[in-house]
Protein backbone atom coordinates (compact mmCIF):
# COMPACT_ATOMS: atom_id res chain seq x y z
CA UNK A 1 0.00 0.00 0.00
CA UNK A 2 1.29 3.74 -0.67
CA UNK A 3 -0.41 5.21 1.92
CA UNK A 4 0.75 6.44 4.52
CA UNK A 5 -0.58 6.60 8.33
CA UNK A 6 1.42 8.83 9.49
CA UNK A 7 0.62 11.73 12.23
CA UNK A 8 -0.73 14.04 9.47
CA UNK A 9 -3.53 11.20 8.37
CA UNK A 10 -4.23 10.86 11.98
CA UNK A 11 -4.28 14.29 12.79
CA UNK A 12 -6.67 14.82 9.58
CA UNK A 13 -9.08 11.94 9.95
CA UNK A 14 -9.15 11.55 13.96
CA UNK A 15 -8.79 14.93 15.35
CA UNK A 16 -9.92 17.71 12.91
CA UNK A 17 -12.48 15.67 10.98
CA UNK A 18 -13.30 13.70 14.24
CA UNK A 19 -14.16 10.39 12.23
CA UNK A 20 -17.17 9.06 14.22
CA UNK A 21 -16.74 10.89 17.36
CA UNK A 22 -15.68 10.04 20.86
CA UNK A 23 -19.37 9.18 22.38
CA UNK A 24 -19.94 6.97 19.13
CA UNK A 25 -17.02 5.20 19.74
CA UNK A 26 -17.70 4.75 23.06
CA UNK A 27 -21.00 3.37 22.04
CA UNK A 28 -19.52 0.59 20.17
CA UNK A 29 -16.95 -0.43 22.44
CA UNK A 30 -19.59 -1.33 24.40
CA UNK A 31 -21.47 -2.89 22.30
CA UNK A 32 -18.63 -5.04 21.35
CA UNK A 33 -17.99 -6.02 25.38
CA UNK A 34 -22.00 -6.42 26.44
CA UNK A 35 -21.62 -8.68 23.09
CA UNK A 36 -18.98 -10.86 24.25
CA UNK A 37 -19.87 -11.14 27.81
CA UNK A 38 -23.46 -12.24 27.11
CA UNK A 39 -21.73 -14.87 25.14
CA UNK A 40 -19.18 -15.94 27.23
CA UNK A 41 -21.55 -15.69 29.85
CA UNK A 42 -18.66 -14.00 32.33
CA UNK A 43 -16.71 -10.63 32.40
CA UNK A 44 -14.43 -10.08 29.63
CA UNK A 45 -10.87 -10.49 29.94
CA UNK A 46 -8.49 -10.28 26.85
CA UNK A 47 -9.18 -8.05 23.79
CA UNK A 48 -6.90 -8.00 20.41
CA UNK A 49 -7.40 -5.01 18.39
CA UNK A 50 -5.47 -5.57 14.96
CA UNK A 51 -5.18 -2.68 12.99
CA UNK A 52 -5.58 -0.27 16.22
CA UNK A 53 -3.92 2.81 14.77
CA UNK A 54 -3.35 5.15 17.87
CA UNK A 55 -5.04 2.38 20.07
CA UNK A 56 -8.38 4.36 20.17
CA UNK A 57 -10.60 1.69 21.45
CA UNK A 58 -8.10 1.34 24.54
CA UNK A 59 -9.61 4.20 26.87
CA UNK A 60 -13.20 3.48 26.48
CA UNK A 61 -12.82 -0.29 26.69
CA UNK A 62 -10.60 -0.14 30.11
CA UNK A 63 -13.51 2.64 31.51
CA UNK A 64 -15.70 -0.39 31.09
CA UNK A 65 -13.50 -2.98 31.84
CA UNK A 66 -10.23 -1.93 34.16
CA UNK A 67 -8.90 -5.41 34.60
CA UNK A 68 -9.17 -6.30 31.18
CA UNK A 69 -6.02 -6.83 29.35
CA UNK A 70 -5.93 -4.91 25.88
CA UNK A 71 -3.07 -5.73 23.23
CA UNK A 72 -2.94 -3.99 19.58
CA UNK A 73 -0.89 -3.91 16.82
CA UNK A 74 -1.09 -1.58 13.47
CA UNK A 75 1.62 -0.81 10.75
CA UNK A 76 1.86 2.64 11.45
CA UNK A 77 5.25 3.24 12.33
CA UNK A 78 4.00 6.61 13.99
CA UNK A 79 1.52 5.33 15.87
CA UNK A 80 3.68 2.36 17.11
CA UNK A 81 6.56 4.93 17.83
CA UNK A 82 4.12 7.31 19.49
CA UNK A 83 2.32 5.50 21.26
CA UNK A 84 3.09 1.98 21.44
CA UNK A 85 4.95 1.80 25.17
CA UNK A 86 2.52 3.34 26.69
CA UNK A 87 -0.76 1.89 25.19
CA UNK A 88 0.74 -1.72 24.60
CA UNK A 89 0.46 -1.43 20.61
CA UNK A 90 3.16 -3.15 18.13
CA UNK A 91 4.60 -3.37 15.06
CA UNK A 92 2.33 -5.98 12.60
CA UNK A 93 0.90 -6.12 9.09
CA UNK A 94 -2.63 -7.68 8.47
CA UNK A 95 -0.77 -10.17 6.54
CA UNK A 96 1.41 -10.79 9.46
CA UNK A 97 -1.49 -12.84 10.85
CA UNK A 98 -1.25 -15.65 8.26
CA UNK A 99 1.53 -16.80 10.64
CA UNK A 100 1.47 -14.43 14.28
CA UNK A 101 0.10 -15.61 17.29
CA UNK A 102 1.06 -12.91 19.86
CA UNK A 103 -1.27 -14.22 22.13
CA UNK A 104 -4.42 -17.66 23.06
CA UNK A 105 -7.13 -16.60 21.68
CA UNK A 106 -8.89 -13.62 23.28
CA UNK A 107 -12.41 -12.95 24.90
CA UNK A 108 -13.18 -10.28 21.96
CA UNK A 109 -11.24 -9.41 18.78
CA UNK A 110 -11.30 -5.72 16.59
CA UNK A 111 -10.55 -5.42 13.31
CA UNK A 112 -12.06 -1.90 13.02
CA UNK A 113 -12.66 -0.07 10.15
CA UNK A 114 -9.06 -1.62 8.51
CA UNK A 115 -10.17 -4.91 5.68
CA UNK A 116 -11.84 -2.58 3.09
CA UNK A 117 -9.11 -0.71 2.36
CA UNK A 118 -6.54 -3.89 2.00
CA UNK A 119 -5.56 -5.47 -0.82
CA UNK A 120 -6.92 -8.84 -1.60
CA UNK A 121 -4.23 -11.03 -1.11
CA UNK A 122 -3.47 -9.00 1.81
CA UNK A 123 -6.78 -9.40 3.55
CA UNK A 124 -6.91 -13.52 2.32
CA UNK A 125 -3.54 -13.90 4.14
CA UNK A 126 -4.31 -12.42 7.51
CA UNK A 127 -8.06 -13.52 7.87
CA UNK A 128 -7.53 -17.36 8.78
CA UNK A 129 -5.26 -15.66 11.85
CA UNK A 130 -8.08 -13.84 13.20
CA UNK A 131 -10.22 -16.54 13.42
CA UNK A 132 -8.12 -18.83 15.13
CA UNK A 133 -7.07 -15.70 18.19
CA UNK A 134 -10.69 -15.41 18.57
CA UNK A 135 -12.15 -17.24 21.49
CA UNK A 136 -15.03 -15.29 22.16
CA UNK A 137 -16.43 -12.35 19.84
CA UNK A 138 -15.06 -10.72 16.94
CA UNK A 139 -16.01 -7.00 16.20
CA UNK A 140 -15.16 -7.07 12.07
CA UNK A 141 -16.12 -3.55 11.65
CA UNK A 142 -16.18 -3.60 7.27
CA UNK A 143 -17.96 -1.34 5.13
CA UNK A 144 -19.31 -2.79 1.83
CA UNK A 145 -20.55 -1.46 -1.41
CA UNK A 146 -23.84 -1.26 -0.56
CA UNK A 147 -23.31 1.81 1.99
CA UNK A 148 -23.11 5.39 1.87
CA UNK A 149 -19.68 6.16 3.80
CA UNK A 150 -18.22 9.00 4.44
CA UNK A 151 -14.92 9.47 5.47
CA UNK A 152 -11.12 8.49 4.28
CA UNK A 153 -12.21 7.23 0.35
CA UNK A 154 -8.13 7.00 -0.43
CA UNK A 155 -7.97 2.86 -1.58
CA UNK A 156 -10.98 1.93 -0.31
CA UNK A 157 -12.02 -1.39 -1.86
CA UNK A 158 -15.87 -1.06 -2.99
CA UNK A 159 -16.56 -5.10 -2.29
CA UNK A 160 -20.35 -6.19 -1.64
CA UNK A 161 -21.26 -7.17 1.78
CA UNK A 162 -21.51 -10.81 0.35
CA UNK A 163 -17.63 -10.97 -0.04
CA UNK A 164 -17.01 -10.26 3.27
CA UNK A 165 -20.15 -12.74 4.84
CA UNK A 166 -18.52 -15.32 2.48
CA UNK A 167 -15.29 -15.57 4.25
CA UNK A 168 -15.91 -15.14 7.76
CA UNK A 169 -18.26 -17.71 7.57
CA UNK A 170 -15.63 -20.06 6.07
CA UNK A 171 -13.60 -19.67 8.98
CA UNK A 172 -16.40 -20.59 11.11
CA UNK A 173 -17.43 -17.53 12.43
CA UNK A 174 -20.86 -16.65 12.74
CA UNK A 175 -23.37 -13.47 12.91
CA UNK A 176 -24.73 -12.11 15.54
CA UNK A 177 -25.24 -8.44 14.19
CA UNK A 178 -23.75 -4.97 14.53
CA UNK A 179 -20.44 -6.26 13.05
CA UNK A 180 -20.16 -8.84 15.95
CA UNK A 181 -18.95 -12.46 14.89
CA UNK A 182 -19.08 -15.40 17.22
CA UNK A 183 -15.97 -17.64 17.55
CA UNK A 184 -16.48 -21.01 15.74
CA UNK A 185 -16.61 -22.66 19.51
CA UNK A 186 -19.14 -20.53 20.30
CA UNK A 187 -21.77 -21.26 17.62
CA UNK A 188 -23.31 -24.53 19.37
CA UNK A 189 -24.32 -23.36 22.10
CA UNK A 190 -26.58 -20.40 20.91
CA UNK A 191 -30.35 -20.07 20.30
CA UNK A 192 -31.52 -20.22 16.82
CA UNK A 193 -32.38 -16.63 16.28
CA UNK A 194 -29.53 -15.31 18.08
CA UNK A 195 -27.57 -16.35 14.38
CA UNK A 196 -28.04 -14.76 10.81
CA UNK A 197 -28.36 -18.07 8.94
CA UNK A 198 -25.28 -18.98 7.19
CA UNK A 199 -24.83 -17.94 3.72
CA UNK A 200 -27.37 -14.68 4.55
Amino acid sequence: MSKRYDQRYFDTWYRRRGIGGAQRLARKVALAVATAEYHLERPLRTVLDIGCGEGAWRAPLLRLRPKARYLGFDSSEYAIARHGAKRNLHMARFSDFASLRPCPPVDLLVCSDVMHYLPLKELDRGLPGLAELCGGVAFLECFAREDETEGDEDEFQARPAAFYRRRFQALGLRQVGSHCWLAPGLADSTAALELAPAGA
